[in-house]
């Protein structure tokens, strides 16, 4: 029960209660939000650095990525499925461990909420300032961050549809691209140019090499698991969420493999003029001038619908922590009286983006990957958990499913962790050793739990 204040146990009247986030949701907008999240037409703009990083076996670690994300994925659903409620690992921690720990793993986790919006609306920038170049960034960047706070805050729902609108776009755009690059590997060596091992596999190629790519292919998988903090916009979330997340990873696990794969049949070998923009020089082979057209208002499309999912998906981890108290409730507990959104945490979360204006997408993406891969590792341990707790119990679990498959995941997610480049590390580490001061500090040198109240 939520505790009550010393006033009520007087016998005073109860305080009226809270508002409450509204479920309008259902497994085809969820599946938008994620896939929105993870924005599949933006594995044409990183391919050129995944596939100098993986040694031209970018297809490779796109499928080591997903395998070690469906393992996590199926924890992230069985634990939707125990705790409906919004908080993702967060909250997810908190209840399997100890508060504490449910802080720390949601600290972490802010890095990721927390920039990658600002990535998205950095590299949105970025490809309009290329196209535009007589008009300065901070303007696409103000812009985008107006734009997407503004939907965020008027509700979920009209952000929703706008959704689906941008992920049509960008998904027929991604068939296109795929549909070009077979036509364009039959005309150079016939249909049985389309079969190929090389994309996936290459002897001269070290394995550590397409770790490393699947390191930062890894980081295109993040919306399945983002969607968990919509949980209570979600109806039924007991069976629609754990479906969503798994069903948004193998999807767009799909789509990323194939992309890459006829990618690199179209394009073989790892040399381009400009890594960051090989998806352009590929685009032009394939289908000329005006499909590059097209696939650059397709890149900026997918940024913002990306940048929306990221926005809102921000916006109610601190809702979660907000409402625990574990950050100041009046600001990041509130919800909307009209539009039953967190809008001051997604205003909070556009100002934070303003940072972009001083930052680039290198140093940006640096602060992501750590908090990631922490928080999905704390995930599948919190299966773990939850299967030694319920032993014997009438929700007891499979040792497959409660023990195998997140132990898996969890030995996945720590090896694209120390695979990551050693900024990164360095730079996630101080963010943590910042967050376990300040828990020291409301915790009072941690004689007591971070305030948290039923949910």
């Amino acid at each position: 029960m939520t505790p009550t204040s010393p006033t009520e146990r007087a016998g005073a009247p109860a305080a009226p209660q809270s508002a409450h986030l509204k479920r309008t949701l259902g497994l085809p907008s969820v599946l938008l939000f994620g896939l929105a999240y993870m924005a599949p037409l933006i594995v044409y703009g990183t391919y050129g650095v995944l596939a100098s990083a993986s040694n031209d076996t970018a297809a490779l670690a796109y499928l080591i990525a997903l395998i070690a994300i469906v393992f996590t994925a199926l924890s992230y659903g069985k634990l939707a499925r125990l705790f409906p409620v919004a908080g993702s690992a967060y909250t997810y921690t908190r209840k399997s461990f100890n508060p504490h720990l449910g802080f720390m793993i949601g600290w972490a986790t802010l890095l990721d909420y927390f920039f990658l919006p600002m990535v998205i609306w950095l590299i949105g920038a970025a490809y309009l300032s290329a196209a535009f170049p007589h008009i300065p960034s901070w303007i696409w960047i103000v812009a985008f961050i107006v734009l997407t706070s503004v939907l965020n805050i008027l509700g979920i729902e009209l952000a929703n549809r706008f959704n689906i609108v941008l992920m049509v776009v960008q998904l027929a755009i991604v068939a296109l691209f795929v549909v070009l690059c077979c036509h364009y590997v039959t005309a150079a060596a016939g249909p049985g140019g389309l079969i190929s091992a090389e994309p996936f596999f290459k002897p001269h190629v070290p394995f550590s090499a397409t770790m490393a790519g699947a390191a930062i292919a890894a980081y295109s998988y993040l919306g399945f698991d983002a969607v968990s903090t919509l949980t209570e916009e979600t109806i039924a979330p007991e069976k629609t969420m754990p479906r969503a997340i798994v069903l948004i990873a193998l999807i767009g696990g799909a789509i990323f493999v194939i992309a890459a794969y006829t990618v690199q049949l179209a394009h073989p070998g790892a040399v381009f003029k400009d890594p960051d923009s090989a998806a352009f020089e590929v685009a032009r082979k394939v289908g000329g001038d005006i499909f590059v057209t097209v696939f650059l208002a397709g890149l900026i499309l997918a940024q913002f619908a990306s940048g929306i999912s990221a926005q809102a998906s921000v916006g109610r981890l601190l809702y979660a922590m907000g409402r625990d108290e574990v950050l100041p409730k009046r600001i990041f507990g509130f919800v909307h009286p009209k539009f039953k959104t967190p809008a001051l945490n997604i205003a909070i979360a556009g100002a934070i983006g303003l940072v972009a204006l001083k930052l680039d997408v290198a140093t940006s993406t640096s602060f992501i990957n750590f908090g990631a891969f922490l928080a999905f590792t704390a995930v599948n341990l919190c299966v773990i958990r939850q299967f030694f707790n319920a032993k014997g119990s009438a929700n007891a679990m499979s040792v497959i499913g409660g023990l195998l498959f997140p132990l898996a995941g969890a030995i996945a997610d720590i090896w694209l962790l120390v695979s990551l480049e050693k900024t990164a590390l360095v730079l996630g580490a101080v963010w943590f050793v910042l967050g376990l001061c300040y828990l020291g500090w409301i915790t009072r040198c941690f004689r007591r739990a971070p305030p948290e109240v039923a949910v």
